[in-house]
């Protein structure tokens, strides 16, 4: 678990600075798609809820850091995406597009629930998405278009990422 958690975190350092660097000169409405949630789910979903909770606590310390946000909100959003992209492991076969489509899209979405919640419970202390704004359906749409891609660039790595896994 620990080879696997550790080049995840490898991918997901690359994509959070690939996604603070790069993917800010070529926005939509200053977003961007979120590789490094795309890389927890994948990580997940092959390798199960421990390896998933682990990576995404790091990969959302990871990207905290980086980013403004207050600390652990990533950390906390992406562990528990983590957990339930984990849960998910062998239930279904894991095609080229249209599982990486739905994994991810779903992710987003409960990305954006919880940092909704999270707005409401802290008395708007969490930035969350506008529902009436364009920023959390174009980020939508970057996810889950972006995601056959990722996995299957991911896939390529596949004897570093995914391992035994847990149950």
């Amino acid at each position: 678990m620990a080879k696997n958690v550790a080049w995840a975190l490898v991918f997901s350092l690359a994509a959070v600075l690939l996604q603070s660097t790069l993917f800010r000169r070529i926005t939509l409405y200053h977003t961007i798609p979120d590789l490094s949630l795309g890389i927890v789910v994948y990580s997940a979903y092959v390798n199960g809820v421990m390896t998933g909770q682990v990576t995404g606590f790091f990969s959302g310390l990871i990207r905290d850091f980086i980013s403004n946000a207050p600390l652990g909100l990533n950390s906390l959003v992406y562990t528990i995406a983590g957990a339930l992209a984990g849960l998910l492991k062998g239930t279904f076969f894991l095609d080229t597009v249209f599982l990486p489509m739905a994994l991810c899209a779903a992710a987003t979405l409960f990305k954006a629930l919880m940092l909704f919640l999270l707005h409401l419970l802290l008395a708007g202390a969490v930035p969350h998405y506008p529902l009436a704004a364009p920023t959390l359906w174009i980020e939508l749409m970057f996810n889950t278009l972006s995601a056959p891609v990722l996995f299957g660039l991911l896939k390529l790595f596949q004897p570093l990422l995914a391992g035994k896994g847990d149950a």
